[in-house]
Order: structure tokens, then sequence, then C-alpha cells
């Protein structure tokens, strides 16, 4: 039997997807009956208060860059890359004293790189061993990959939201580029997963349902544009803008009903009886509609080479289509899709995030601790 521990949970500031798809991951270790204290910004906070009432909440920002409506997202990003390294080597000093103030046991980090620390295990989620570059800069792949796997070794485990084999979902992301060796696969993460599809609504004719999430100013920008779009679309439309930190509250404009933001139970209700659905092609989404056995208008956020890459590769798969932002007009590409077993999907994904957090919490740190570099 397990002995309870104090687990800290951080997800990255860049969205609401990271937050979100720690959900599952705190579930299952209130579950075993673990202390999870869920570590974040303010706004990500309000989001963990609504989805994890009784867990224990501290305030631990992270990094969040400033995008442009102009440039594009890589570029944001170079340009923030001071302000970046900066905010690592505070938040790995912050963790110690955290580590010390809460007793904390076991770290999991969503994309933090400097949340590891030798006194205690660690565990760094990522969807991105290979992080996609864009095409003029591709040939500097290689090196960024050496990079992320250097500190991805600092961590006791690398924990990869995905299915291994061909029936995955962030293709070349993670599964075309050596493993760092401390690597386990745990099936796709969403909030959604211990919902049984079977209990569907049924689905409301001609009501398209758009998916707002990331950084500003781009998520207003797909608003903006959304907006004129359906307006002049004869369907009824709902927009969930992914504002978790306003109150939830609904307006109407024309013929869309918009809301700041929805409990788990209410989203899923209405993305399950939509007509069609649009969004980003932000990973966690992409796994949240995966396990409602949804598929959607993907319309990754320009310049953000991770998002332009999935939403082709699933498109080419067949599970999804796509569109860019600057193409949309009234005549939105709903294409057919290849329609896939989600059940299968969930229970696979179930069993690999029980075994990952079984080695996680019972594996000796000492065998654990021979992965990590000085």
């Amino acid at each position: 039997m397990e002995s309870r521990k104090n687990i800290l949970i951080c997800p990255l500031e860049w969205g609401l997807g990271h937050a979100s798809r720690m959900i599952p991951v705190a579930d299952e270790l209130i579950s075993r009956g673990h202390n999870v204290i869920f570590a974040a910004g303010e706004e990500l906070l309000k989001f963990a208060a609504s989805e994890l009432p009784g867990c224990k909440k501290v305030k631990f920002p992270g990094f969040r860059p400033q995008y442009s409506g102009i440039l594009p997202q890589y570029f944001s990003v170079l340009l923030h890359l001071p302000v970046l390294i900066y905010k690592i080597v505070r938040e790995h000093r912050r963790l110690e004293k955290i580590i010390q103030e809460h007793s904390v046991d076991i770290v999991i980090s969503d994309n933090r790189f400097g949340l590891w620390n030798k006194k205690v295990r660690t565990a760094y989620i990522t969807h991105q061993l290979r992080i996609p570059f864009p095409g003029i800069f591709r040939f500097l792949e290689p090196a960024g990959i050496m990079l992320h796997r250097y500190i991805i070794r600092k961590y006791d485990f690398c924990l990869i939201p995905d299915l291994p084999g061909d029936n995955n979902l962030s293709g070349r992301l993670s599964h075309s580029t050596k493993l760092p060796g401390n690597e386990r696969y745990i099936g796709i993460l969403s909030r959604f997963s211990g919902i049984s599809i079977n209990d569907n609504p049924e689905t409301t004719a001609h009501r398209i349902v758009a998916l707002l999430s990331g950084p500003e100013p781009q998520r207003s920008i797909l608003e903006k544009k959304l907006s004129a779009v359906l307006n002049v679309n004869s369907s009824q439309a709902i927009i969930l803008r992914g504002l978790p930190g306003k109150e939830v509250s609904v307006f109407r404009s024309g013929n869309i009903d918009y809301y700041n933001h929805l409990p788990a139970g209410e989203f899923k209700n209405i993305v399950l009886s939509a007509s069609a659905i649009i969004c980003r092609s932000g990973y966690s989404t992409i796994m949240d509609l995966t396990a409602l056995g949804r598929s959607a208008l993907l319309i990754p956020t320009p310049g953000q080479t991770e998002q332009e890459y999935l939403a082709e590769y699933l498109s080419q798969k067949g599970l999804f289509s796509c569109i860019s932002q600057k193409k949309l007009d009234k005549d939105l590409p709903f294409a057919s899709v290849r329609n896939y077993n989600s059940s299968e999907i969930l229970n696979l994904s179930s069993q690999l995030l029980r075994s990952a957090l079984d080695e996680l919490s019972d594996e000796p740190h000492k065998q654990a601790q021979s992965s990590k570099t000085s």
C-alpha cells in the first residue's frame, strides 16, 4: 500500500491547456490518498479551484511570454529568451523553498524547465521531445533536441502524454527522435477521461461551437475573426472564450452565445451536443476532443510551429480538418473525418497513467536518482 505523499503539480503558464491536462493526474493521485498541491499563477489557480475544489493551492507563477499580434510566435519567444532563462533560474530557487515549506515528496512539472530538485523525486511532462522549428531554422532542430534532452535528464522521469506506436496524436514531436531513457508514455490526458461517451446528449442541429484558448493577443484576434464569420452564418453558435479568471457569464450577440468559462460538466455537454466544432490545434484541446470522441476544424495559432504541425499531421491522418487563420471566411471547411475508438484509447491511457504513477510514487528514490545529471 502506498504511503501518503505530498505531491506538487506545476503546469506551464502558456494558456489553460497545461493546467487542464493536469486534472486527471491530480484526480488519480488524490484517489490514491496522496495530498496534491497545485502550484501556478493566479489565473490557473482559479481554474484549479473549480476543477479540484479540495486541493491545496500555492501561488507559483511561471514564465508568460507576451506574444505579438503581428510577429510570428517563435520570434516573440526568441525576443523574450533572456527573460525565460532568468525565470527558469528563479523558479528553480523558489521551488527549494516551496519543497521545504510544504514538505513536498514529489514534484510534477508540466513543461516548466526549472522544477527539478535532487532532494525529492521529480517528473517532467511534455509531448514535445522535438520542438519544431520554422522552415528556415529547421537545421537547428537537432540542437534543440539535445538541449531539451539535457533538461529532461535533470528529472527522474519524463512522462509523455500520448500513446506509443502508430495510434498516436503527437507524431514526430515525441515519436521520431531518440528517447531520453527515463521516459514513460502515459496515454492522453483529459479532464473528460472519466466520462462515458455513451451518455452523450443529442446533437443540436446547426449549432457550431468554437473553443478559444491560448495566450493573448492571438486568443482575442481569433475571437474577433470567428465572431465576424459566424455572425454571417445562419447557424446558431456558441463561443467558449477560455477565460477562467472571469465570472461564468453568458451574453448574446446576433446568433452567438458567449461564455467566459464553464465547469467541466457543462463544457462537456455543450461540446458533445455541437454539430461542428472549431478550435486551436493546441495539444491539450486535441486530447480533450479525442477523449470525447469528437473531431473539429483546427485553426493553428499563426507562427506557433507546434500547432501548425499538429493541425497538418492530424488532418493527414483523417482525424481532424484544418484551415489557416488568414483564410477564415463564412464557408468553413468542416470535412468528414475518420471515426476512431475513443473508449479503447481511454482504457489504454488509463492503464499507462496508473503504471507510470506507480513507479513515480513507489520506486525508491535512490534508484530513480541515477537518471539525474549533476
